[in-house]
């Protein structure tokens, strides 16, 4: 198992915070983003992880090597980070999924229970989800019975869904060729701005793919500063 985690963004919606700042280096209780999500992936003895990185580039692949020496990195640079969006960055990354992948957005705060429980799923694809209403800005799925996703998106209407799709999942590797695939179909037909999951809709009729309930778990997806005080809340040691 490997990892790919999406941190090319510029995260405008999070200024000034992020002027000069990657939005997974942001702090909460005294740690990045980010480092939660390597921690869980290192306990789980996941230390292949490729990390698509653009904005302030430097800063990040900087303190990742030197906060986490014993993990192997591979940084892919999405140099078109301002005017593209996950299914860019996913294309960039293609040679690198080419195996079973957890499949991660770098500003989703997690604790590392989260992903243990979606790694040790019994689903081939499994993605985590927080089941709650959802409003028009969060990724969305529709649920079909027996724990299978049938739909997922922004633009799904919000009574229908199941809750939201918080950016983390796991892939087999026949789901992955077929969903890079999916991915270079997407982009060629001028998708560069769209988000990864739109590459994962077409596919769900041909694919199993599950979701696990992670509602237990405080997680969330940080787009604004209300979002980053929340979760800096949310986390505060007790």
């Amino acid at each position: 198992m490997k990892a790919l985690i999406l941190a090319a963004g510029v995260s405008r919606r999070l200024y000034p915070y992020t002027y000069s700042l990657p939005k997974c280096l942001l702090e909460v209780e005294g740690k990045p983003i980010i480092h939660y999500q390597l921690e869980a992936l290192n306990e789980l003895g996941i230390n292949e992880i490729t990390i698509i990185v653009g904005y302030y580039r430097e800063t990040l692949i900087s303190n990742l090597k030197k906060n986490f020496p014993d993990l192997n990195f591979k940084f892919l640079i999405n140099h078109h980070y301002f005017e593209t969006n996950t299914a860019y960055s996913i294309y960039v990354g293609k040679a690198e999924l080419n195996s079973n992948h957890i499949l991660m957005n770098a500003d989703v705060i997690y604790p590392r229970e989260l992903l243990k429980k979606i790694f040790y799923s019994e689903y081939e694809n499994a993605l985590a989800i927080d089941i709650k209403p959802c409003g028009r800005e969060e990724v969305k799925v529709i649920d079909g019975s027996e724990h299978r996703i049938v739909a997922i998106g922004k633009e799904l209407i919000e009574k229908n869904c199941l809750g939201e799709f918080i950016g983390v999942a796991k892939l087999s590797k026949n789901f992955v060729i077929n969903f890079l695939k999916s991915i270079e179909q997407l982009i060629k037909a001028g998708g560069k701005n769209d988000y990864f999951e739109a590459a994962i809709q077409p596919l769900l009729n041909e694919f199993r793919v599950n979701y696990v309930d992670v509602s237990e778990f405080n997680c969330l997806e940080i787009d604004f500063i209300e979002d980053l005080k929340l979760a800096r809340e949310l986390f505060k040691e007790k």
